[in-house]
This record gives C-alpha cells, structure tokens and sequence, in this order.
C-alpha cells in the first residue's frame, strides 16, 4: 500500500513548493492502493505528440506551476493527456467547460486508461432551479430540482476512489469547485469492513443508518441495505453491485460483490469499505456543535432584524432555521442541508468550504481542457452565487451563514490546485501570463491535414464573388460556411442566396444544440450546399466536407472579429485537404494578422513535417462522420434512433394522425429511450428525445380534448 504523499519511484519526482495545499485534506495519511497508470491503445504517439508529451514531463519535473499546451485542433490533445498521466503516474483532475464535452473526454480517457480508475464527477441535477427572492415582486422561488441517480452515483464513485487509490483520474465540469462534505468526515464516517473481523450486526446497522443508508427489505436501489438473519446486502451509492456480508456469530465470515437483481456471486473479497450515502455527513458530537453554532447565529442574527424593524424577515427566518435545526436533531439531516455546511464543518465566517479538489492527494496534476473558455468560467462562479444569496439572506430566507455554502473564488482555486497543464487552440491571456509566454506546442496533426491557407479580399462586391466561389465549390461537391456579425444580416444573405438557387441554410441563436446536430448532418449529407451563422465556433464545426470558411466583415473588431475567435473559425476548414478561408475586409486589423500570423507559422511547420516524412494529407472521412452521426442519430438501426418514422410521432408519417392507442405507447417507449440515453450520458440524444416527448405529449392533449380516438 502507498500512502497520501508517496510518489512511485518511477514516475516523475514532484517539488514539494508546487504541492497543492488544502486544510481540509484528511489529517494522517490516507491508505491508497497504488496500481500504475496504463495506457492501452493500438495507437503510439506520432507527429508532434512524442515531443510535446516529453516536453511537458520534463517541464513538470522541473517544479514549474504552469504549463501551456498549444495544441491546434484535430492534433490529439485527449491521447497526450493520457500518455501524459502515465509519464508522471499522478492522480489527476481534468476540467472541462461543460457536462457534454467532460462526458466524450472521460470516455476517450477510459479506453485509453481501462485498468484505471477514471471517473466523471459534473453536477447530479437534470434539472435544478435554485431558491431565489426576487424583491421587487415579492416572489419567493422555492428550490425545486431533479437529481440524476446515475451522475450521482459517478460523483460519489469520484470520491471514494479518490480516497483508496492512487491511479485516478477524475473529469470534471466547474462542478468539482462547489462545496462538498469535507474528506475527513466522509472518510471517518465509512465503513472498513474485512474478514474475520468481530463487528456486532446490529451495531454495523445502526453505523449504515447513521451515514444514511436507508433500510429497506423489499426493493434493493442504491443507498439502501437490507438483513436477513446472518446476511446483510448493501448497495453503496458509488456501486452498481452490492455488497453481501455474511456473519458468523459476531464474526465477518466472508464478503462478496453481488449482482443486486439475480443476487449471483461477482466476486469474492477479503475486505471492503462502505463509504456514506452522502457526501454530506458528520458524526453526531458534530452535528451537536453545529446545530449550537447555529443556534447561537440564529439569535444573533433576530436581534440584528429585530433591531431594524424587519419583524416579517425575522419571523420568516426563525421558522424556517428552526424547522431544519428539528430535522437534523431527528434524523441528521434537512433539505438544503449544505446552507449550514459552514457549522457543520467548522469553519470559520467567509471560509471556502471543501470541495472535490480536497479529497485530491496533495501531489496531483491539473489539467485544464479549452481554457480560454474554462478558466474565465471557474472565476465567475462566486459572484454569481453570491448574488442570489444575498437576497435570500437579507430578507431572512437564510441566515448569512448560507453565504459560506459557496464555489470557490479564482484565488481560492489557484492555491489548492498544485501543478496544471492548461489545453487550448488559443489559450488567453491569463495562461500565458502565467508561464511568461512560453509554451509547449502540438500542431502536426496524425492524418498530415494542415491548417487552411487564408485568402483576404475586398468587401465591395463581396457578396457576388461569395455566389462564385460558393457554385465553384458546389460543383465539386463541397461544402461551405459563412459567418456574419449580425442575426440581420444572416437572414438577408440567406434570403439573397435562396433567390439565386443556392441550396442554403441559417443557423441561428433559436436552434437548440441537438437540432443543430441535424443541420449539420444534412450538411455532410449534400442535402445544402452553404451553411450561414453568426458564431460558429462551437464544437461539432470540425467538418472534412467544409473546403471554404467565408468571414464576412473580418476588420470589425470585436468579440467576433477577435484573435481568437478569428483562429478558432479558421480552423473549421481545417478538416479538408484543400481548405481556405476568405477573409472580406478593406483593412488588415492586428487581430486578423495575429490570426493569420499564427495560422501561417502552423502551415509551415505542419508542411515541413509532412514533407520530411512524406505523408499525403488525407481525412478520416468515415471516422469523423461516425463521431457525428453518434450525437445526432446514434445509427440508422440503433434502438436509440431519434430519426424513423417511427419515432418522431404523426408529424413525420405524411402528416397523418395516429391512434391515440398508438401514440400513448410511443411516448412510453420513447421515455425509457430517454432515459438510456441519459444513463449512457449521451445528453444531447436525451435533451432530443425530451423534446419529441413534449410536443407527442402536446399532439395527445389535444386529441383527448377533441375527443379523438
């Protein structure tokens, strides 16, 4: 076994000055198994992946804090992570701007690292609508959420690997820097199980009760145990199997990993422990103390109200604080529980409370994906939660304790997190600020694709030599993009298109993500020839058919006219071999030289290599569009096709109204479909299939009310 700070004589040395710190890490060493990060993969490190993932070793194992990789799109910046994390042989958190695209990068992790722990810790609310007061109407907005059992049971499997192994790594949304129960407490409150051990039964249920654990002998879900005489089955949070202990006398006499529906046998084990059914936990002399402390601010606090005339506020907030002090002295817990985490755990007034981040050995690795848009995120999480809550404490939904039940600041983040790699195309100013301006790149693309040569041309006439180059590309069965600044103008050039027979198409701010799927699909499908949008630089764009990015207004500076929005689009042609983007402008701004400074210097290095090593530029056609298809369809015979007649309700069978019979078993089947969708953390066919549900749901009502059979 290794312990909390021990680092495996072949991996990278960590220095001790750029060690995360964190005072809510458990006190004592924490014993961690310590199995190797392995990578298995048909695929070895090629083009400029070799010299980035040694370059970033090295850099790590020189004690520098920051690290940046500039690593342009399509170049495999997931699989150097991977080798990456088996160089150093370092837990490691990985951040991504969003649930979607933290679920693809944990997947992609997970088959390169399958004999590791790779875990997916995002928010665990399908749907969540905060508590609020809006002051100006006098409305209270109470909390109303639906939590997601099987994200759930992901965060909890984060925090308990975390705390009995070494090889993890744990993807994360900006979610890992909300309060979280401390690790001391989930660890003291777990359940170390092993056989031969002399453990009362009794006393064992009462323990599972207490971390709450619900008994119940008739159904088995997560969270919940069952006994039968000398047998106890367990279903920890963080497991898909459970647990069967089996006693003898007072004896453990042997434990099993159990299938909780058959009740087969997985497997024999000789020890286990049962982490808490929640996160937030503590024992009951705390629980004392914290209902004390918060006693004594809630005295505090009537008198401040009192004092200046807000008896309704200081009535308000008496009856609710008292209700939820009863519940906790009855069961040891209440709703918005985490609203009193600051009493709960101790800390002092304006604390940071514990996060995912502190159940972290303190050697770990940061590896932050897309920063340029992650790292802003993580430093507006605090102003925004605090805004909200300043209400609900001023008008005595809350005391002000419940402030304390925060995100982390930016400054709070940086000093608990030790080493981090910063991932991006176009990483933002404050990366590069941090490591002087230095950076390790990877821009040489495994399939010898190279950046798009850029073309710019006058605005006058810009729409007419658009038409001509758009027909030349439709000719030979390519596709184009456009991009404008204004919703208006989109619309006109579609109009303008349309009336010269140019198959086109809008995509604008009312498409949802998942029917935007679908105009792109139609899109590689040669169903339209142009796509015209405003901001098309979200995920998704990469694709090979797309010879022509047309920029329309290159020179208005602005968000969309910026360096690295400028770089981000131009890569969007960067999946073709004869890609070009053509910027229309009357005058070269500093953000369009940047940009096509930049993407020159990567051509040329992109060119040489391929040269060198004599490699024709070819794309991987059916790879790319089987990645697409996936989000957008699943597949043409897929169970979980959103697509068939079949399952897009009366609208998509010639407009003919179906059974309502008919229509009532549809809805079921395509609500279970949702719900597999979900649970395989495919978001956006889930978010599709919700949508179809809603408007079938519509269809029905409005039959039942017509009195249609």
């Amino acid at each position: 076994m290794a312990f909390a700070t021990e680092i495996p004589d072949d991996g990278v040395p960590v220095d001790p000055t750029v060690m995360s710190y964190s005072e809510f890490r458990p006190i004592g060493d924490v014993e961690r198994s310590d199995d190797r990060f392995e990578v298995v993969s048909e695929f070895t490190p090629s083009g400029d992946q070799p010299t980035a993932i040694a370059e970033l070793s090295e850099r790590l194992g020189r004690g520098e804090r920051d690290v940046v990789l500039l690593g342009a799109t399509g170049t495999g910046k997931s699989a150097t992570t991977a080798w990456l994390i088996e160089q150093v042989q370092r837990p490691t958190l990985v951040m991504a701007p969003n649930k979607t695209l933290a679920a693809q990068l944990a997947n992609e992790l997970r088959e390169m690292l399958p004999n590791n722990a790779v875990e997916y810790f995002v928010s665990y609310y399908d749907y969540y609508q905060p508590e609020a007061y809006i002051a100006q109407t006098d409305t209270f907005i109470e909390k109303d959420s639906s939590i997601n059992d099987d994200v759930e049971r992901l965060r909890h499997s984060a925090t308990s690997s975390l705390l009995s192994r070494r090889d993890v790594v744990v993807v994360s949304s900006v979610s890992c820097i909300y309060g979280l129960g401390t690790p001391q407490s989930y660890l003291d409150r777990s359940v170390a199980l092993s056989v031969g051990q002399e453990v009362d039964r009794d006393q064992l249920l009462r323990l599972l009760v207490d971390v709450q654990y619900e008994r119940n002998d008739v159904s088995m879900t997560r969270g919940t145990f069952r006994a039968k005489g000398d047998t106890v089955d367990i279903i920890p949070t963080y497991e898909e199997l459970a647990v069967r202990i089996e006693f003898f006398g007072d004896e453990v006499d042997a434990l099993y990993y159990i299938h909780p529906l058959t009740g087969d046998v997985v497997r024999k084990v000789d020890e286990v422990r049962i982490f808490p059914a929640t996160h937030y936990v503590a024992g009951p002399e705390r629980m004392a103390t914290a209902i004390a402390s918060i006693e004594e601010e809630l005295e505090v606090r009537l008198a401040e109200l009192e004092n200046q005339g807000k008896l309704l506020e200081a009535q308000r907030l008496r009856m609710r604080t008292s209700y939820d002090i009863e519940m906790m002295q009855q069961v040891g817990f209440c709703s918005g529980i985490e609203n009193y985490s600051r009493h709960i755990d101790g800390r002092e007034a304006g604390s940071a409370p514990a996060t995912l981040i502190d159940y972290f050995p303190e050697d770990f690795l940061t590896v932050i994906d897309e920063s340029h848009v992650t790292v802003p995120q993580i430093g507006a999480m605090y102003e925004g939660d605090a805004s909200r809550k300043r209400n609900l404490v001023e008008f005595g939904f809350r005391l002000p304790s419940a402030l304390d039940n925060r995100p982390l600041t930016w400054e709070e983040f940086s000093e608990r997190v030790g080493q981090t790699v910063y991932l991006s195309a176009t990483p933002g100013n404050y990366e590069m600020g941090m490591t002087g301006g230095e950076f390790v790149e990877q821009v040489i693309r495994p399939t010898g694709l190279v950046d798009p040569k850029i073309v710019v041309k006058p605005t006058k006439g810009q729409i007419d030599d658009l038409l001509g180059e758009i027909r030349s590309r439709a000719e030979r069965d390519e596709r184009v993009l456009v991009t404008t600044l204004t919703k208006k103008m989109a619309e006109d050039l579609t109009d303008y298109l349309l009336e010269f027979g140019v198959r086109v198409r809008y995509l604008h701010s009312e498409i949802d993500t998942l029917q935007r799927v679908e105009l792109l699909r139609d899109l590689r499908r040669g169903e339209y020839d142009v796509l015209v949008g405003i901001n098309l630089l979200r995920e998704g764009l990469d694709l090979p058919e797309v010879s022509l990015v047309a920029i329309l207004d290159a020179d208005k500076e602005g968000f969309l006219r910026s360096g690295t929005s400028l770089i981000q689009t131009i890569g969007r042609a960067a999946r073709n071999v004869s890609g070009e983007v053509h910027m229309y402008a009357d005058r070269i701004t500093d953000s369009m030289q940047h940009a096509m400074d930049e993407t020159e210097r990567r051509r040329e290095k992109q060119i040489a290599y391929n040269t060198e090593h004599g490699i024709d530029p070819q794309p991987l056609r059916k790879k790319i569009a089987d990645i697409l298809d996936r989000v957008g369809e699943e597949s043409a015979s897929g169970e979980d096709t959103v697509d068939r007649p079949e399952l897009v309700g009366a609208r998509a069978v010639g407009g003919a109204a179906r059974p309502r019979q008919e229509l009532e078993k549809l809805i079921e089947e395509m609500t279970e479909q949702m719900v597999s969708a979900a649970t395989d953390l495919r978001f956006e066919l889930a978010g599709r299939l919700r949508d179809e549900i809603a408007e079938l749901r519509k269809e029905l009502k409005g039959m039942r009310e017509a009195g249609i059979d």
